[in-house]
């Protein structure tokens, strides 16, 4: 599910900025973006950030700039000198002279900027950790927002499911009735006249009806579609429950196609899938 949260604060001469987003992806994917100095913040920002999603991949920003002006700036001198000197050791091995010049001092030196006088992790976890809840209020928010119009969507596509399952469950007893008619024409145009109480005739229909039973699928489809319909209505993470249901709508799906023996049912069939695959993606955004 897509989502966005962005919350503020201050901390002593130091602005905060935390930005929380996602977009769709079927398992939780979360990166975290702080300034070296609060590193040791992250486990604790993503076990704030599990709290309020199971899903996706997020992504969440902590910035940290002068709150007089964002060009107060300082250099970090040891990071600058420590890639020169990785930079110098690898042209060594590999036998290039290595003269680093202006321009490549500044992109390095630029890459390694810091907020000047950036207080420490612990005096900042209060105000982080308060900036972050913020965020995440407002990224929750808009993500519910989003689950309620999928909740929407998918029971109203549910409701069709119902509708196709009832009108298969409508034709399906007059499948064997119907080949039994088909049966005794072949029959007759062959010249073969047989009666209808023919033990063989009686064999061949029995047969045909016991192979094209569906009655099973249909049980297993209305039920499957309840438990996915209560679900929809549940609290808490219901994604990879709905995803295991709607792979056993599929597998009843199949098997009832292949047992139908009749162009209407076939093609109810047909519509059934179709409206499952357009289910499947859009559980795939559901938490």
């Amino acid at each position: 599910m897509t989502g966005y949260g962005r919350a503020s604060a201050v901390l002593g001469t130091v602005a905060l900025g935390v930005q929380v987003s996602s977009v769709n992806r079927r398992s939780l994917d979360l990166s975290i973006g702080l300034p070296d100095e609060w590193e040791s913040l992250e486990a604790e920002i993503a076990a704030a950030v599990r709290q309020v999603a199971f899903r996706g991949k997020i992504h969440v920003e902590v910035e940290a700039v002068p709150a007089g002006s964002g060009e107060e700036l300082a250099w970090d001198e040891p990071a600058v000198a420590a890639t020169l000197e990785r930079l110098g050791r690898l042209a060594a091995s590999q036998r290039v002279a290595f003269q680093p010049t202006p321009e490549l001092l500044w992109q390095i030196a630029s890459s390694r900027r810091r907020p000047a006088g950036l207080p420490g992790a612990e005096e900042a976890r209060p105000a982080v950790l308060a900036a972050v809840a913020e965020a995440l209020r407002g990224f929750a928010a808009m993500r519910a927002k989003e689950g309620e119009s999928l909740r929407t969507d998918l029971l109203a596509r549910v409701e069709l499911l119902r509708r196709l399952v009832a009108e298969v469950a409508a034709r399906a007893p007059q499948v064997a009735p119907g080949y039994r008619e088909v049966l005794l024409k072949r029959l007759r145009e062959a010249g073969l006249e047989l009666d209808l109480e023919d033990e063989r005739v009686l064999k061949e229909i029995a047969l045909f009806a016991d192979r094209c039973d569906v009655s099973e699928e249909l049980t297993r489809l209305r039920s499957h579609l309840d438990q996915f319909g209560q679900g929809l209505g549940a609290e808490g993470e219901i994604g990879r429950k709905a995803e295991f249901i709607l792979q056993e709508l599929s597998r009843e799906a199949h098997t009832l196609g292949s047992k139908a023996n009749d162009l209407a049912i076939s093609r109810h069939v047909i519509e059934l899938k179709n409206e499952l695959e357009r289910v499947r993606e859009q559980v795939a955004n559901v938490e």
